[in-house]
């Protein structure tokens, strides 16, 4: 069974229009997630990235400055599909979205294995391309549950793909 990603938000839909209006503010927050270590491992067999500091909490304690295990920073950025799919509500007239990019990403804090992270967007941009697919950009945050500076900073590119007739090209 494939399982529709675009209805965790329980929000419901909003126009092109609304989505116009709800630029320059915060549109979204996730919920929170377990960066746990089985998580962390698996990323790490995905992406064959077995540094220490991420799949040996022994070693990582002993040899780094983190205290423990740390999750992969291209695992907290991999976060995003489903920090957007929880926060954002779905654009009326969708067919679907796509990741177009990043213009800025930046690692501010390692998040320690066993922490939980969310995500915090806000709106920075929509751009009515002229094949009629829209283009957003997000200011993304990604905070650490206790933490004083977020895990990650982004501006995040992605394009919606929509329905026959709902922009006007």
């Amino acid at each position: 069974m494939t399982r529709d990603m675009t209805d965790l938000s329980g929000k419901p839909a909003v126009t092109l229009g609304a989505l116009e209006a709800a630029v320059g503010t915060e549109i979204g927050v996730s919920q929170w997630h377990v960066m746990d270590q089985a998580r962390i491992d698996a990323f790490a067999e995905t992406t064959e990235d077995h540094n220490f500091i991420h799949v040996d909490p022994e070693r990582a304690s002993a040899e780094a400055p983190f205290g423990g295990a740390i999750a992969h920073g291209f695992l907290t950025l991999s976060m995003l599909s489903v920090f957007a799919y929880e926060a954002l509500a779905p654009l009326a007239g969708r067919k679907f979205g796509m990741n177009y990019g990043f213009d800025k990403i930046r690692f501010v804090a390692p998040v320690p294995e066993g922490r939980r992270i969310r995500g915090r967007f806000a709106l920075n941009r929509v751009k009515i391309r002229p094949s009629g697919y829209v283009e957003m950009t997000y200011g993304v945050t990604v905070e650490i549950e206790g933490g004083a500076k977020p895990a990650l900073t982004a501006e995040w590119l992605t394009i919606a793909v929509m329905e026959e007739g709902v922009v006007a090209t």
